[in-house]
């Protein structure tokens, strides 16, 4: 029960953090989550958390981690190789060995190996701080993507060379050569483990459908203990369970894209499901770190032997040492770009905005939580208090001093409209709709189902030009042109028709009467006049002439019924065209003329639905919610991916809900 207790609280915070970011959206979710840990220590009904390292890294680490590399674009991975190893292995070591040296001259108390270490421990950052910092600015891509690269890489870097310096501080034993060939050994193990072990999986998942196991929910079930699996594999055969995770979720994407076997449905349940479980996860990350302060601070500020203004000093002093050996790596990784390719000179705000983002997190907390009490001898481990001191003191101020500094340095992109963006935003959430509402299509709710996706069509079209970059005059150009398009597919449809003996002579030049008129009423009427005569006369010596025509297919009963069916061929084979000729230029028009035709199709039809219709008003109404929940799902994509701001989300999000309303209200 208390467990369950625990949990629970736990995820109340988590919500409660979200709800007072509502109120106060200047202050960043994880710095809420944070303080609401440091309360809930506190409250009589708090929880009470110890943190066991090794769990925490399988348990939040491992999936989080596995989440990012399955996400993360891989073409902008294997792009950015070069700053991103750089950064990855070359800052970490060089932290490694500066910062080393730096906190042994500024704390002689703690020994060089002990300082190594807890350099080690610090020169990581954090892949769910950074996460949550560059959800509040936009960042370049350029920039999110070398950071989201280095954080999934650094992690095993600073975790391998603290592990060897804690040995060396606990043996008194250390081997450069050793360790440079073990850091090689359990790298590139732990990326291989984690291929393998996916690749694996998926092939799992495809034997299981080849055998007619398809229950999305049992595929779900394995994705979700694939990392976990993965992480512990590669720890047992002591390899790198953080590098393996990553690899993990870099080789199911991969497959993922190659499989032609995957259900549509298991991609919308996949991205569903793993948003749940990123979003506690990420939460349970920053509360867990809030709960620990408390002990934390504690353990140093009651006790007499440390100076509160001492340790503090020491924390700012690190934590500057950290930003400066990052910016001067920067910079100079910047130089030596420009000098050799003379393309882009180094330019101080995207400098600035790499050395502010490199956040630390609770990967270094629960690093230094694993630091041992004693050493090989029985002696107590030195410092060892200070060093989580320390460490939880780097993690705060550099939270702080990104959620301060980031939104400063940071601008919009020069050249965006925020108006523009919206309507972008706007295009992609109706597009996102349309094909969710397609997959729920079958027999039974197709007439609905076009009904919903006519509609959203049609909102689709009012935003097509702007994201298109289109004038309304340009769009009403185009949209004659696509209009005129579908006219003539339409005539060729009825004349096909007429020839085949499916439509009778009245019926059908009844029909090609009208669309001549509509094309006189649409176009340059003298023109369009000229070309109908001649039409006209030219069917008449067709028919005139023609020796033998087939019977027509039985009678219809009724002309109403006739013109019905007929008005039926001739949509679909307008829409037929209008698709095969759609392109990037006339995509905007195309859409709305295609969205009119599918709702005139859905009236067509409905007379002949077997659903009556409350039933018919009751699935419509179904599939506009699932609509509404895969435009906040985009929305909310477009956010975490650095898309939209966090104010342009709210905007969409409040869009979201009034459509919603007016959904409710109609029903």
């Amino acid at each position: 029960m208390e467990v369950f207790f625990t949990i629970l609280i736990l995820l109340i915070i988590i919500g409660l953090s979200n709800i007072l970011n509502r109120f106060v959206p200047f202050i960043p979710v994880p710095l809420i989550q944070i303080a609401l840990g440091v309360v809930f220590e506190f409250v009589p009904i708090g929880v009470h958390l110890d943190l066991n390292p090794e769990l925490f890294f399988v348990l939040f680490i491992a999936p989080l981690l596995y989440n990012d590399g399955r996400k993360t674009p891989r073409a902008d991975l294997w792009k950015l190789r070069k700053p991103i190893l750089l950064l990855a292995l070359g800052l970490v070591f060089l932290t490694v060995l500066v910062a080393g040296y730096g906190i042994h001259m500024l704390i002689p108390s703690i020994p060089l190996p002990a300082a190594f270490a807890l350099a080690a421990i610090l020169s990581p950052t954090d892949a769910v701080a950074v996460g949550a910092m560059a959800e509040r600015v936009h960042l370049p891509k350029k920039i999110l993507r070398t950071l989201e690269g280095e954080a999934l890489m650094n992690d095993a870097s600073g975790l391998v060379a603290f592990k060897f310096a804690i040995a060396a501080t606990v043996t008194g034993v250390f081997s450069l050569t050793e360790a440079t060939l073990s850091f090689f050994v359990i790298a590139i193990g732990g990326l291989f483990i984690g291929a393998v072990m996916s690749f694996l999986f998926r092939k799992l998942g495809m034997l299981l459908r080849r055998w007619g196991m398809e229950d999305v929910t049992v595929h779900m079930l394995i994705q979700i203990i694939t990392p976990f699996i993965i992480y512990l594999t590669a720890e047992h055969l002591e390899f790198s369970g953080i590098l393996a995770v990553v690899a993990g979720g870099i080789i199911h994407a991969i497959d993922r894209d190659r499989a032609e076997t995957l259900q549509p449905k298991m991609q919308v349940v996949a991205e569903s499901t793993w948003s749940v479980i990123v979003y506690i996860l990420n939460g349970l990350v920053f509360v867990i770190l809030g709960l620990q302060l408390p002990l934390v601070l504690g353990a140093i500020w009651d006790n007499p032997v440390f100076d509160h203004m001492d340790v503090l000093f020491y924390v700012f002093v690190i934590t500057l040492l950290l930003l400066v050996l990052r910016f001067l790596w920067v910079y100079a990784l910047e130089l030596f770009e420009w000098k050799k390719d003379r393309q882009d000179k180094p330019v101080f705000r995207n400098m600035a905005l790499i050395t502010v983002s490199g956040v630390r997190g609770a990967v270094t907390l629960a690093g230094a939580f694993s630091i041992p009490y004693m050493l090989a001898d029985g002696s107590p481990f030195p410092q060892r208090d200070l060093i989580i001191f320390l460490s939880a003191g780097v993690i705060l101020l550099t939270l702080v001093l990104a959620s301060l500094l980031l939104p400063i340095i940071a601008k919009k992109e020069e050249g965006e409209d925020k108006e523009v963006l919206k309507v972008r935003a706007l295009a992609k959430m109706f597009h996102a709709s349309i094909q969710a509402v397609k997959l729920e299509a079958d027999e039974d709710t197709k007439p609905a189902a076009l009904s919903v996706i006519a509609e959203l069509n049609h909102c689709l079209s009012r935003y097509s030009a702007g994201s298109y970059g289109m004038t309304a005059t340009e769009l009403q150009k185009q949209e004659l042109e696509v209009r005129l398009r579908a006219l003539q597919a339409e005539r060729k449809e009825i004349i096909h028709l007429m020839n085949k003996g499916m439509v009778s002579d009245e019926a059908g030049m009844f029909f090609l009467k009208v669309l001549d008129r509509w094309e006189i009423r649409m176009s340059s009427r003298i023109k369009a006049q000229l070309w109908s005569s001649l039409r006209s006369i030219g069917r008449a010596v067709a028919r005139f002439f023609a020796i033998e025509r087939p019977e027509a297919a039985a009678p219809m009963r009724d002309r109403a019924e006739a013109a019905r069916n007929l008005r039926i061929h001739t949509s679909v084979s307008a829409i037929e065209a209008l698709r095969a000729h759609m392109n990037e230029t006339n995509r905007a028009a195309s859409i709305k003329v295609i969205s009119q035709y599918e709702q005139l199709l859905v009236k067509l039809k409905q007379g002949s639905s077997e659903l009556d219709d409350n039933a018919f008003n009751e699935k419509k109404m179904e599939l506009h919610m699932k609509a509404v929940q895969e435009q906040r799902n985009t929305v909310q994509e477009m956010f975490e991916n650095g898309v939209i701001s966090r104010s342009m989300a709210a905007i969409l999000r409040q869009y979201v809900n009034q459509l919603e309303s007016h959904l409710l209200r109609e029903e």
